[in-house]
């Protein structure tokens, strides 16, 4: 049945009455409008619905300007058209009545938005098909707690938060009672909208709780996680708590959003293992994780995307700091686990904050660029990479990330110049609402002291 169909026979039975089209932004939320059911199948999924360009053109506060590809203001806010994927069609339970439905940007003559989060991403899979290969992907997702609704956190200026759980509760079966209504309605909602959930636990900052869904086709995976991103604070929100995806929310551990990719052939097979080497791994493998470790000063800007993603890259923290790789090494940004049919690689720079389209289309970029240039790959470190000064350094701060974006030439060769220069536009958005902010830490450092 597709997915259309059912929606028909979904909307025949009165269970569900109105269908959001919705098209991931550039911060990989889901951003649209609600329809009914008649207008979305007689008209919307043949025809594409309008939105305003500047969805795609947008910081976190909808502020836009110029220096995106996409210039809102120059073109008189028009629209662009988005076009229903059926392949995307879900049920949230935590919006009973409703069928969502992820969206892909075109222009009016039907050409697509280059610098459409989901297109990026399609771009990179396209030249994977091109090799007869394609990418599995699976994303983990942390989050913190805390009680009390968004509102309350919002009048408190996010100031003396209490955290769900009180403290670390990393692997525990106890001390998870006060969270466990809200993540456990979590849990069930998204397996009943479609996801497939492997494993789910307490992390180690109080309140911090992680749930890992199926690994699937990459842009499946990517369309889960938005949808697993909204569902969550809409769960929450409804259960009267709060819950973050930020990076890093203090000074304990921040909310990772590790990258697990592997890459079969056309007949479905997998390609990263090679049982006759002597390390498992295949040739075509190894150039991938040279690959990683090449582009990575350059493409860091893609999974680290704001301010406060670099705040948890910090030595001290279990975060990468540094560029290596190691088998099954945790300290290491690329980590390759596992054997045989499940060698895989685990890109752990991204931050709960990264855009998931975004930062698995930089992983497959970077993989092909080492296979292009059959890169070799040095050996894996073998300790802890976080406390070897030896190891190269990622990006410290936003601003060097989007210089070494601007500065290489890597970003504008494999993903195109309007994809470069939009992102980068995007960064700089972003740092300049943070270098005109004034910061709690400056009012204590110097209200009265200065």
């Amino acid at each position: 049945m597709t997915g259309y169909e059912r929606l028909r026979e979904e909307a025949a039975a009165g269970r569900v009455e109105e269908v959001v089209v919705a098209v991931p932004d550039l911060q990989g939320r889901l951003q649209g409008s609600r329809m009914s059911v008649p207008y979305f199948l007689d008209e919307v999924a043949r025809d594409g619905f309008g939105a305003c360009v500047y969805l795609l053109a947008a910081d976190v506060e909808m502020a836009t300007g110029p220096g995106y590809a996409i210039d809102a203001w120059a073109s008189g806010f028009g629209d662009f058209v988005l076009r229903p994927d059926p392949g995307t069609l879900r049920l949230p339970p935590w919006d009973p009545g409703t069928a969502l439905v992820v969206a892909d940007a075109v222009w009016p003559g039907g050409e697509p938005v280059e610098v459409a989060p989901r297109r990026v991403l399609r771009a990179q899979l396209d030249r994977l098909d091109e090799l007869g290969l394609t990418a599995l992907a699976g994303t983990e997702l942390e989050f913190l707690v805390f009680r009390g609704s968004y509102r309350d956190a919002w009048e408190r200026r996010y100031h003396g938060l209490e955290t769900g759980t009180r403290y670390n509760v990393d692997y525990a079966l106890h001390g998870l009672s006060e969270v466990e209504p809200v993540v456990r309605r979590i849990r069930r909602e998204m397996v009943r909208a479609g996801l497939t959930m492997e494993t789910a636990r307490g992390e180690c900052h109080p309140g911090q709780y992680e749930i890992v869904f199926r690994y699937d086709e990459a842009m499946a995976t990517c369309d889960n996680h938005v949808l697993f991103k909204n569902g969550a604070k809409r769960i929450a929100e409804q259960e009267g708590v709060a819950l973050t995806f930020m990076p890093k929310f203090d000074e304990g551990e921040g909310n990772s959003c590790h990258v697990h990719l592997s890459l079969r052939d056309a007949g479905g097979g997998p390609v990263f293992a090679d049982a006759g080497a002597g390390d498992g791994m295949s040739e075509l493998f190894r150039h991938f994780v040279a690959g990683q470790l090449a582009c990575l000063p350059e493409l860091t800007l893609l999974m680290a995307p704001n301010v406060n993603s670099y705040k948890r890259l910090r030595p001290g923290a279990f975060a990468p700091t540094g560029i290596a790789w190691g088998r099954d090494n945790r300290t290491c940004p690329v980590r390759v686990v596992g054997s045989g049919a499940s060698l895989r690689l685990e890109h752990r720079v991204p931050g709960g904050d990264a855009n998931p389209y975004l930062a698995v289309a930089a992983v497959i970029a970077a993989g092909l660029y080492g296979i292009e240039n059959r890169l070799p790959l040095p050996a894996p470190h073998p300790g802890n990479a976080l406390a070897d000064p030896s190891v190269p350094r990622l990006p410290a701060t936003l601003g060097e990330a989007l210089r070494r974006w601007e500065e290489g030439g890597l970003a504008a060769k494999v993903f195109g110049d309007a994809v470069a220069g939009h992102y980068a536009a995007a960064a700089r958005a972003e740092l300049a609402a943070f270098e005109a902010a004034v910061t709690d830490w400056e009012r204590v450092r110097g209200f009265e002291r200065l």
